[in-house]
């Protein structure tokens, strides 16, 4: 007999479902990328206005899996998806909740969010199985972008752009480089919801699972080997995720293959945004999961964002 997925704790209300408060652990502070500390480092985000460094946005993916599991069963571990725009930071010590709405009787999508204890909205987006009827929260607003207008970060980055296929891996005591400085097995220390599927093959699929928040690890693993030609240093944030399952699980220690395009670029006042779409298949070639990433880069802390847009266009940025 398998053992259950999860023993969390779920809330049964009229509306929705909503797990228990947690505290996420941040692990990235040893994070390197264009050879310069990121976000997730306290003195760099201290630079960019924020109080230390940040949770990586995923992280807050696990706490939504026992929700789906309860909505869809197995069915959420095969053909999951989760797509979010992440609204508020969310520091060490600080508690957050999923809540997750009760789709209508055999629908297949439904609306989630993230709060913290004081009511900020940390993430908001869908859940889905399957192919919903409806568009996933980042299909949606994948069009209604504010196009990229006088890029300078960004302004040899083409849209379309398809980076080179990569053969990634993620085994149990395998440091995951730079980016990503500790293993799956040092995450499920401390991951806020642990199960037996991840750790063992006491599950459906008789192997060990990765968790959905470690997808996003396991494709962005070798992405350094193949950057986006973007001007730097400048330090980058995860402003909207989408991860969906095709044809899951992924399991551990089994090569897959991915390949990154870039689907879209856009702006805001204080950022310009490559989103690019990763694409996973397995040895057979089978396309198994997707990954849709809005990488956003801070205006500010690119030193010659000011000197170089007016180089560029003949006047000051707006």
């Amino acid at each position: 007999m398998t053992s259950r997925a999860f023993d969390t704790e779920i809330t049964e209300t009229a509306d929705g479902l909503v797990g228990p408060w947690r505290r996420p652990r941040q692990m990235l502070q040893a994070q390197v990328y264009d050879s310069h500390a990121s976000i997730h480092d306290d003195a760099t985000a201290q630079k960019l206005g924020f109080k230390g460094g940040t949770i990586e946005g995923p992280t807050h993916f696990s706490q939504f899996a026992p929700l789906g599991e309860r909505l869809w069963g197995q069915a959420f571990f095969e053909s999951g998806c989760l797509s979010v725009h992440y609204r508020a930071v969310c520091y060490e010590g600080e508690e957050v909740q999923a809540i997750v709405s009760k789709p209508p009787a055999g629908a297949r999508q439904c609306q989630i969010q993230m709060v913290k204890r004081d009511g900020t909205e940390v993430l908001r987006g869908t859940a889905s199985v399957g192919n919903p009827a409806v568009p996933t929260a980042l299909e949606a607003r994948l069009g209604e972008l504010e196009p990229l207008t006088d890029p300078v970060i960004l302004r040899d980055v083409e849209l379309a752009r398809t980076g080179k296929r990569q053969t990634v891996r993620m085994a149990f005591d395998q440091n995951m480089g730079d980016l990503y400085p500790f293993s799956l097995r040092e995450k499920l220390a401390v991951i806020t919801e642990n199960s037996p599927f991840y750790a063992t093959s006491d599950n459906p699929w008789r192997r060990p699972i990765i968790p959905m928040e470690m997808l996003s690890v396991l494709f962005q693993y070798r992405s350094k080997e193949d950057p986006l030609p973007a001007k730097g240093p400048a330090v980058g944030l995860f402003a909207d995720q989408e991860i969906r399952l095709v044809k899951g699980p992924l399991f551990v220690d089994e090569d897959y293959e991915v390949e990154r395009e870039v689907v879209a670029l856009s702006c805001s006042r204080r950022t310009e945004s490559a989103w690019a779409r990763t694409r996973a298949f397995d040895r057979t070639g089978a396309l198994v999961a997707t990954m849709l990433l809005n990488m956003a880069t801070m205006k500010d802390s690119y030193a010659g964002y000011r000197d170089e847009y007016r180089q560029l266009y003949g006047r000051a940025p707006g």
